[in-house]
């Protein structure tokens, strides 16, 4: 995959800030150009007395969007020394903030779109509102989400990625997306498997479970096998990890994360082509991460 165009939607408070400031960290350690965008309702033409009215609801939203951008830009300003390249700023108008950012990323070729958790989730983890749904459901570019609170305190660079990794040409597609996406940014590549158990089991269940393990394991030593590592990470091999618990929470729970870690989820494999499509386990994997979760479209 690409990074050469990062497009961050932006909306005043601090889901903004949250993904405004991993916007930055990615273009900013990918080289790449920046845009914010932010979406606002449109105005209808009206006819007749009601012209007037009209008029000043469009003032009044150019007004509320150049406030929202201004205030982007002052952000911004705090992560200078993160930021490097071209960074643009533009208002754009749609019924629903999250098809806007979908249509602006396809009108200007962004490779990625970066927006921050709906509010009302907890603090370190990824809510999905309206906003997110809307885009992982329909983006023709990966979605990368952040996590509540990222903005206050973003780490310094992003340390590693992490595939989630299903035995399936959708997530082989996936590791080779994320193996030249760490080449771009410099860092390591580990793949992890998630094996979901429950808790008291009979001996037949504990034997399959073995079983499934070791397939798990040697899944992911096949599909990290010829995978070249980031010269700039120090060409450390790729590294593979089996996360086992009782649902997903906790068998992330069972590994470290690094302070810069970045999650990598396939689209489902039924979903539309060279769309974003979210599976059941990749939505539990993005409520249950305590890091950005980017979820890449399905390619054929």
């Amino acid at each position: 995959m690409k990074l050469d165009d990062v497009l961050a939607g932006y909306v005043p408070g601090p889901r903004g800030r949250d993904g405004l400031a991993l916007a930055v960290l990615l273009a900013g350690q990918a080289h790449a150009r920046l845009t914010v965008a932010t979406v606002q309702p449109p105005a209808r033409s009206t006819p007749g007395p009601a012209r007037a009215e009209e008029s000043a609801w469009r003032a009044y939203l150019r007004e509320q969007a150049d406030a929202t951008l201004a205030q982007a830009r002052d952000l911004i300003a705090e992560h200078a020394g993160s930021a490097s390249g071209e960074v643009q700023y533009l208002a754009h108008s749609h019924r629903g903030s999250g098809r806007g950012l979908v249509e602006l990323a396809r009108r200007r070729g962004a490779d990625v779109v970066v927006i921050g958790s709906a509010p009302g989730g907890g603090r370190g983890r990824i809510s999905v509102g309206s906003t997110a749904d809307q885009l992982l459901h329909s983006s023709s570019v990966p979605v990368l989400l952040a996590p509540r609170g990222y903005g206050d305190g973003p780490p310094a660079a992003i340390d590693r990625l992490t595939v989630a990794y299903r035995r399936g040409p959708g997530c082989d597609a996936a590791v080779t997306d994320a193996a030249r996406t760490a080449a771009t940014l410099g860092v390591p590549l580990r793949l992890v498997t998630l094996v979901i158990s429950s808790g008291r089991r009979a001996r037949i269940e504990e034997e399959m479970l073995v079983r499934l393990r070791d397939q798990a394991a040697a899944d992911l030593h096949a599909a990290a096998r010829g995978r070249r590592p980031a010269r700039r990470s120090g060409g450390r091999p790729v590294e593979v990890e089996v996360l086992e618990g009782r649902n997903v929470a906790q068998a992330l729970g069972t590994t470290s994360w690094l302070p810069g870690e970045m999650i990598i989820c396939a689209s489902s494999d039924t979903g539309p082509l060279r769309r974003v499509f979210l599976g059941d386990t990749s939505i539990k994997i993005v409520r249950a991460s305590t890091c950005p979760v980017m979820i890449l479209t399905r390619e054929p």
